[in-house]
C-alpha cells in the first residue's frame, strides 16, 4: 500500500499490539497465529506500508496464562501507546482483553473461531460463529453416522457454549447428547485414557469435540490407542486444525472431521500464494490453517481501512471497516456491518495420511455472521 498524496507524508511507523502465546499449551495454534499476523505485517511493509508508513508491531507473549492476556492489554494501551491490538485465541482470553479495550476505547481484532453471543464496539471478530460451523456440520454429521452424540471439551467458556449450541441442534433434531465431559486445559494424555473408555462404553455415534490446544492430540492419541474407528465413530471437532494433526500424527488424525472457514486445501489463487509463501518462510512440511489465515486475512482488513482513515483512532477505524472485502485464501470475506463479524465461508473437512483434509463440503460463498443465531431455526431444514 503505496503512500497517497491526499495526506501529509510521515515517516513515524503505525505500532500495534500482537498478543499470542509462543509458549506454554496454546502455542501449539496461537505459535501459527503469530506467524500469520508478522506475514501479513511484513508483506505490506515490503510493499511500502501505509500511506508510505511501515506497520510496526509490539509483541507480547502471555505464555497461555488468562489472566497475562488482559496485563499486557494495559500494558500495550497504557505504556506502549498502542491502541489497535490482534490477538487472543481462547474465549478465556478474549474476555481478559475485552474489558480493557472497551475501558481504554482499543480495537481488538479476534482470528479465532468461537461461540458466539457477544458484541463490542471495542471487537472485530474474523473467526466463524455457530451458524458458519455448527449448523453444516451436525446436519453432516447426523445424515452420515447417526443421533447419538458424546461431547467432550476443554473446561472453559468455548467448549460449554459451543456444546450448547450444538446440543440444541442435536436434540431438535432427533438426537441424543450420550454423555459429556469436560477436562483442565492442561490435561494430559493420561487423563484422557479413561475418558475415552467411557466414550467407547457409551456407544456413540459421534463424538464431538471442543478440546483445544495441546490436549487435543492426547484425545486424539487415546482414541486412536483404544482402537475405536473414525470410519463408524469419527471425532468431529471445531477445534482441531492442520497444526494440532500434524502434532498428534498423520495416522492417528486420520478420517476425523473438523468444520472451519479454511483448510490448506482450499483451491484458490489467493491461498495457492499464500501457502506457498508460509512454506517458503517457515518449510515445506509446515502446514497453514483457519486460526493462521483468519490471522493473515484481518491484519490485511486492517491495513486497507488505515489506508482510507489514516488514523488509527478506534472509532473511525471501526466505522471505516464495517462492509470493507478482502480476497483472503479462504475466498472473498467481508466484516458484516451490523454485527462487526465476518462473513466467512463453510467447509467440512476429513482429515487424510497426509495430515490435510480432504473437503467433503463448501458454501457456494460467505455466509453472513450471526453471532445470536437470530436467523436460526428449531429444525436443521431450515438453517
Amino acid at each position: 500500500m503505496g503512500a497517497t498524496n491526499r495526506f501529509q507524508r510521515s515517516s513515524a511507523p503505525w505500532r500495534v499490539g500482537v498478543l499470542f502465546s509462543k509458549t506454554g499449551f496454546m502455542s501449539v495454534i496461537e505459535e501459527t497465529q503469530l506467524r500469520g499476523t508478522l506475514i501479513a505485517i511484513d508483506e505490506i511493509n515490503d510493499c511500502g506500508g501505509v500511506n508510505g508508513r511501515p506497520i510496526e508491531a509490539v509483541v507480547y507473549d502471555p505464555g497461555s496464562e488468562v489472566r497475562s492476556y488482559g496485563q499486557y492489554a494495559k500494558r500495550l494501551m497504557v505504556e506502549d501507546g498502542v491502541s489497535t491490538i490482534f490477538g487472543c485465541y481462547t474465549s478465556s482470553s478474549r474476555k481478559a482483553v475485552l474489558p480493557v479495550v472497551e475501558r481504554l476505547d482499543g480495537l481488538l481484532w479476534y482470528p479465532t473461531l468461537y461461540e458466539g453471543f457477544e458484541f463490542s464496539p471495542n471487537v472485530i471478530y474474523t473467526g466463524a460463529t455457530p451458524n458458519q460451523n455448527s449448523v453444516q456440520l451436525c446436519r453432516a454429521l447426523m445424515s452420515q453416522f447417526g443421533n447419538r452424540f458424546f461431547f467432550v471439551g476443554s473446561d472453559y467458556v468455548y467448549p460449554r457454549e459451543s456444546n450448547r449450541v450444538m446440543r440444541e441442534l442435536v436434540r431438535n433434531n432427533g438426537g441424543t447428547v450420550v454423555g459429556e465431559r469436560y477436562l483442565r486445559l492442561e490435561a494430559d494424555r493420561s487423563e484422557f485414557v479413561p475418558l475415552v473408555r467411557e466414550i467407547k462404553h457409551a456407544q456413540p455415534d459421534v463424538i464431538f469435540s471442543t478440546v483445544v490446544g495441546e490436549s487435543t492430540t492426547f484425545l486424539y492419541q487415546a482414541y486412536h490407542d483404544l482402537g475405536l474407528n473414525p470410519k463408524t465413530v469419527p471425532i468431529a471437532s471445531l477445534t482441531t486444525t492442520e497444526a494440532e494433526i500434524r502434532a498428534m500424527g498423520y495416522d492417528v488424525g486420520e478420517g476425523h472431521y473438523t468444520a472451519a472457514s479454511y483448510f490448506q486445501g482450499v483451491d484458490t489463487a489467493s491461498n495457492s500464494s499464500f501457502v506457498s509463501q508460509y512454506q517458503k518462510r517457515y518449510g515445506d512440511d509446515e502446514p497453514t490453517n483457519m486460526c493462521l489465515e483468519a490471522s493473515y486475512f484481518q491484519v490485511n482488513l486492517f491495513a486497507r481501512t488505515l489506508e482510507q482513515t489514516n488514523s488509527l483512532d478506534t472509532r473511525q477505524l471501526r466505522t471505516s471497516v464495517m462492509g470493507a472485502e478482502f480476497e483472503a485464501p479462504q475466498g472473498c470475506v467481508s466484516i458484516n456491518p451490523v454485527w462487526g463479524h465476518a462473513d466467512v465461508w463453510t467447509r467440512i473437512g476429513r482429515a487424510n495420511r497426509h495430515g490435510q483434509f480432504d473437503i467433503v463440503f463448501q458454501s457456494s460463498a460467505s455466509v453472513k455472521a450471526d453471532p445470536y443465531l437470530i436467523g436460526y431455526g428449531r429444525s436443521l431444514e431450515n438453517c
